[in-house]
């Protein structure tokens, strides 16, 4: 019995050893879970100022767009979004990289982090905001038809328009309209291949942005046989970013110093969109 109880007393020791250490084993495993959250936190949490900061560079998504993001004869981005880019990753201390993407794909491009911003006339629509944090509206715009200028006589209204058949860009704000006004249409690459396409006489009228419009079309310009008619709606544009960038914070800032300081309408007079500028 002795032999009995010394076993018992000698087992309950070691039970209670072995439970203080499996104890001690997992406060450590807690903390060190801890420990890694927090590092995890540090490293993913990591503001995309920060980020641009580190790299040194600001990625933005664009299409050719003109008078907002287009290439010069050297072959550099300039326009009025890539001016104002190019100001705002100066104030960053960073330099600012464009990057040419499939705009029905520019909320996936974020997301990836293969892009920082989408700062191509974007207008916000319910489906961008959803989809990204963007910045204040900088610019009016609408979507406007645009037909042969020996035609236009023909089409003044969104009834008289809607035996055509349209090229659009995919993905984009003209699209939308022309589904919202059960127009025929065919989605292209850009809004400069839908004018191509009405050029050509493959379309018989395409749907692009205002802003596009009057530096693109009419007498002195690449398509001086196209003219523009009715316009379809009102809307406004912003700057996309990923959501919860702190990055929309610092460029609202900048809008409105810029705006203060005259730099954004000096820049919007350059490219003819200064009548477009909304007040910061």
């Amino acid at each position: 019995m002795a032999m009995a109880m010394t076993m018992c007393f000698s087992l309950a020791s070691c039970g209670s050893g072995d439970a203080g250490t499996a104890s001690t084993n997992n406060d450590a495993a807690v903390e060190g879970s801890d420990s890694a959250s927090g590092d995890g936190a540090a490293a993913n949490g990591e503001s995309d100022k920060a980020k641009i900061q580190d790299k040194g560079t600001l990625v933005i998504g664009i299409t050719d767009f003109e008078p907002m993001d287009y290439k010069d004869e050297s072959g550099n981005w300039i326009g009025f979004d890539a001016d104002m880019a190019k100001a705002f990753a100066e104030s960053l201390g960073v330099e600012a990289q464009f990057v040419e993407i499939e705009w029905d794909n520019k909320a996936l491009e974020l997301d990836s982090g293969s892009i920082d911003c989408v700062w191509n006339g974007m207008t916000l629509t319910d489906e961008v905001t959803s989809a990204m944090d963007c910045s204040n509206a900088y610019c009016n715009n609408s979507q406007v038809v645009i037909v042969p200028a020996d035609k236009a006589t023909d089409y003044q209204t969104v009834d008289s328009v809607k035996s055509l058949n349209f090229a659009v860009e995919v993905g984009s704000a003209g699209a939308a309209e022309a589904e919202a006004n059960g127009l025929t249409y065919t989605e292209v690459t850009s809004q400069a291949n839908a004018l191509m396409e009405v050029a050509a006489g493959t379309s018989d009228a395409a749907i692009i942005d205002s802003l596009m419009a009057a530096a693109m079309v009419g007498e002195g310009t690449s398509y001086d046989g196209l003219t523009y008619t009715v316009g379809l709606n009102d809307e406004k544009y912003g700057v996309g970013f990923r959501k919860g960038s702190d990055l929309v914070a610092e460029l609202n800032a900048f809008f409105q110093s810029s705006y203060s300081d005259g730099t954004m309408t000096k820049i919007a007079e350059t490219y003819g969109v200064q009548a477009a500028l909304i007040a910061q």
